[in-house]
């Protein structure tokens, strides 16, 4: 009858040692971000009982007459459709308004041209009289805790948050998984691992099967 067969206690103790190192690497670059995401989700679920007030800015002004002529209709009979604004015109917007204006697309009619500027914590919008060069503007700023939440579910905060969030959400999992591993080499000496594992997934599964309608 052949003997059981133990780990090899060297080969446990680098694997230990290895996931020990991952894990903590992970931790550390996780850390702000987990801390940032934990108060959003607060303040996110009690978003009705934190009260804003946000702060709106109008303004009014008008293109000069060399810029009404990139913006003017070129037929009587134009179709509505998308396009930037010409350079030349937002160049001129962003000194006027004291706000940046990119090459996003606006949305243009025979009459006007309607420029969102939607961000994380605000709005803006810019709507141009294409005929005369009349400029509305408004702004909108909802506070910091609007302007985290919004970080938090990557509402309008461009390409480099959205990548930012990839790879924030898979340090996550490798911080977790590696420290499930841990866990499982020392669950042999530490009996509650596995009864406290189990809550975490038990707890959660139950509030949404009997409470959530």
């Amino acid at each position: 009858m052949s003997e059981p067969t133990h780990p090899n206690p060297a080969r446990r103790s680098a694997w230990l040692k290895q996931l020990h190192q991952w894990h903590w690497i992970s931790s550390a670059v996780c850390l702000i971000g987990m801390i940032l995401f934990a108060v959003t989700g607060f303040t996110l679920n009690h978003a009705a009982d934190i009260e804003a007030k946000p702060a709106i800015v109008n303004k009014t002004a008008r293109l000069p007459d060399e810029l009404v002529k990139a913006v003017r209709p070129v037929a009587d009979k134009e179709a509505d459709h998308k396009a930037a604004v010409p350079a030349p015109v937002r160049a001129w917007l962003a000194k006027e308004l004291d706000r940046p204006i990119d090459a996003r697309e606006a949305e243009w009619s025979r009459d006007e041209i309607y420029l969102a500027l939607p961000r994380p914590g605000g709005d803006a919008w810019i709507r141009i009289a294409r005929d005369s060069g009349e400029i509305e503007f408004e702004d909108t700023d909802r506070g910091w805790i609007s302007f985290l939440n919004d970080l938090h579910k990557g509402r309008n905060a461009g390409v480099a948050w959205s990548w930012f969030i990839d790879i924030f959400a898979a340090a996550c999992l490798l911080f977790s998984i590696t420290g499930l591993l841990i866990l499982k080499f020392h669950a042999v000496s530490r009996p509650s691992t596995w009864p406290l594992v189990g809550l975490g997934l038990v707890i959660p599964a139950l509030l949404a099967l009997l409470l959530i309608h």
